[in-house]
């Protein structure tokens, strides 16, 4: 479903280069959910960017269901962060003095949904999030933990094949979190999904099929069967 072959991306600064992505290979399946962990400026955003095709490689590839993402155009990469991706990003990105119901549908409008259908789908998904009773609530009006949901709800409603969730339990409690991270598991088992979850949780992660860890930009631990909750696990390098 998803491979990264020896992807490379870096950052210039006045004394520098950075590199935020060096050299990462990676395979993701469908019907699996990878968790990549690893400390804070380690890289973890910018590889799910350069995955969502949101920023671009200095060299290497990578590849979704077979397709290059190097060699899309421009609206090839807008088409298939619209339709094959699902992004829950960290900071929400949701608009302001906007229902939760209206962000959670905005995707599905914008692929040509009507409003009525988008909105019974966005519904949907607000429900599974526990958030049936804040669906006319704004982000104003919301807690950060229900933002992050109803981000979550948005980046599913349109049934991606890919998702990428960037710390997407960071708002929540333990319990909420959890609660998350099966619901992302099942639509990877369930409906042949493929998700990449980045977490500094090692509770989050244990959760998932597989996990690695990355570091100043490279992968120091290759992808491995996760451990399961409450089995302690090799410490990460």
């Amino acid at each position: 479903m998803l491979e990264l072959e020896d992807v490379v991306r870096h950052y210039r600064t006045a004394d520098e280069d950075v590199r935020a992505v060096d050299g990462v290979s990676l395979h993701l399946e469908r019907r699996e959910m990878l968790a990549l962990q690893g400390p804070s400026g380690s890289g973890k955003s910018t590889l799910l960017m350069l995955i969502a095709g949101l920023l671009r490689p200095e060299s290497g590839a990578i590849r979704f269901a077979g397709r290059d993402l190097g060699a899309l155009s421009d609206q090839e990469r807008s088409d298939y962060l619209m339709h094959d991706v699902g992004f829950v990003y960290q900071r929400f990105h949701l608009q302001p003095r906007t229902s939760a119901l209206d962000n959670a549908s905005i995707g599905l409008l914008l692929s040509g949904m009507s409003v009525g259908e988008a909105q019974a789908v966005s519904h949907m998904w607000l429900e599974r999030v526990g958030l049936q009773d804040r669906v006319e609530r704004w982000p104003e009006q919301m807690s950060g933990g229900e933002r992050q949901r109803v981000a979550i709800a948005r980046a599913l409603a349109g049934d991606p094949k890919l998702i990428l969730a960037d710390e997407p339990t960071g708002n929540l409690d333990s319990a909420r979190s959890r609660e998350i991270v099966e619901l992302l598991r099942c639509i990877a088992h369930d409906r042949g999904a493929a998700v990449l979850l980045v977490t500094h949780d090692s509770e989050v992660s244990a959760l998932a099929d597989k996990r690695c860890t990355l570091r100043d930009g490279k992968l120091l631990q290759a992808a491995q069967p996760a451990p399961e909750p409450g089995v302690d696990a090799t410490p990460d390098l």
